[in-house]
């Protein structure tokens, strides 16, 4: 786990990200909504990064994956077929006591009496059933015969649209479907802070290939999705890979494994890559009457393709990159004192803010007006933050706190009053060493999005 983050962990986690406007729960000014979250402006561009990664590198750098955005309502008759409606739930638990509603894996277990977590009470019911998906009525009436759910998984769009993505993308196996999209689960008791939310995100991609190719291809995206987390900043040391047991498994799958990340609240599943078999086609063919069958040209062959599923949370990994960057350390403030500093080291792709733009002083009008220039400059390319009040280390500070990689300074010398040699050259500070350098304004573009790359 993150050593900055051994004492107090979430506490520091939720503070920043409140302070810095990352993330806000959601109608806090009536009092929030438990388990539902809202993105502020850093945390918008950081999740919206996350996003804009995974699709550049699941889909649009790969000519076997072809992405699709379904609807979040869908027909009820989705929901029985995939099993969704009769058996997607959690066992529930009451405590008389206090009236807390657990989830049967959160109540604790001293030497095989069963307590509440929250009062100690020993006065639990039996566990029950209990459907974490969000009814609602299509249309102007409200019965059985318009009821639908939010969607608890993006995936079922993907399984009943296989047959028309098949045919007009042209596609031979294997071959895959992508998308990014709102889930909903009513969660018993949200908790630790996004993770466990009722309202989220999910990237997921469906990979179709034949069954004697599935456990290969299982491993192959296991190994694909530990380099995305790479890619983003994510050490492998703070990443752990869980093989799920035979018993512990849904009763379709042939493997699965559940990425697994260091939280500051344990060690909990970032991602879940899972061979489904041909469970889902096999029943959405079943019970919609419709062929969903793929046609081998070459060995003239129709059967139901095999999938394996890498399934990401975004909103899980938002918080794992804000908790794996989250730092402190020292630096100098204005008078030269050391400090503690608080720093984001996101990866400058994955960085809501690339570069920040500030003028040495802002009560001088050619430093302001050159300031203003290069932010101009800058902001067709990159995302930028211009700021000319307080003192320059206090700028810098605020920087560092949203995980700003690069600072642009205009000084004096970018003026040409010390000398001529540097006229038009500003200093570049890298935000993890602190260093500065001097380059010429016209190199900035190619130096910046070189290093952001």
């Amino acid at each position: 786990m993150n050593k900055s983050l051994e004492t107090q962990g979430m506490e520091k986690i939720v503070s920043l990200c409140k302070r810095r406007g990352f993330i806000f729960q959601s109608s806090e000014i009536y009092g929030g909504l438990n388990g539902c979250w809202d993105y502020g402006p850093f945390g918008v561009e950081l999740k919206r990064n996350l996003k804009n990664y995974w699709w550049r590198v699941m889909v649009q750098e790969r000519d076997d994956i072809v992405g699709m955005d379904g609807s979040i309502l869908m027909n009820r008759a989705v929901w029985k077929a995939s099993g969704h409606e009769d058996t997607f739930s959690d066992p529930m638990v009451d405590c008389r006591t206090c009236k807390a509603r657990l989830r049967a894996d959160q109540v604790v277990d001293k030497k095989g009496v069963k307590q509440c977590p929250n009062c100690g009470a020993k006065d639990l019911t039996e566990p029950r059933a209990f459907n974490l998906m969000f009814k609602t009525y299509v249309g102007a009436t409200e019965d059985e015969s318009s009821v639908t759910y939010l969607r608890p998984e993006t995936a079922q769009a993907i399984f009943v649209q296989f047959k028309n993505v098949l045919e007009i993308s042209r596609k031979k196996l294997p071959f895959g479907i992508a998308q990014i999209g709102k889930a909903f689960r009513n969660e018993i008791n949200p908790r630790n802070f996004t993770f466990r939310s009722r309202e989220f995100e999910q990237m997921e991609l469906e990979y179709f290939c034949r069954a004697e190719e599935g456990k290969k291809w299982l491993d192959y995206w296991l190994e694909q999705r530990l380099k995305f987390y790479e890619n983003i900043g994510i050490s492998r040391d703070t990443l752990h890979v869980h093989e799920i047991p035979d018993e512990e498994r849904a009763f379709y799958s042939k493997g699965t494994y559940d990425i697994e990340f260091d939280f500051p609240f344990g060690r909990q599943e970032l991602e879940g890559v899972a061979y489904r078999t041909d469970f889902d086609l096999s029943q959405h063919q079943k019970a919609s009457g419709k062929s969903l069958e793929y046609f081998d040209e070459d060995t003239k062959q129709k059967f139901i393709p095999h999938v394996v599923e890498p399934s990401a949370g975004v909103d899980r990994t938002v918080l794992a990159l804000i908790c794996d960057a989250y730092g402190e350390d020292e630096a100098p403030d204005e008078k030269g004192k050391m400090e503690k500093r608080v720093v984001l080291r996101f990866h400058p792709r994955i960085a809501p803010v690339k570069c920040g733009v500030f003028p040495l002083l802002k009560n001088n009008e050619r430093l302001v007006a050159k300031a203003k220039e290069i932010a101009d400059l800058l902001r067709p390319h990159m995302n930028i933050f211009y700021d000319e009040g307080g003192a320059i280390g206090r700028r810098y500070r605020r920087q560092d706190e949203i995980g700003t990689p690069f600072a642009v300074t205009v000084d004096f010398e970018t003026l040409g009053e010390k000398e001529v040699a540097l006229k038009d050259t500003v200093t570049l500070r890298d935000r993890d060493n602190m260093k500065q350098e001097r380059f010429k304004i016209s190199e900035l573009i190619q130096l910046i999005s070189a290093r952001i790359a």
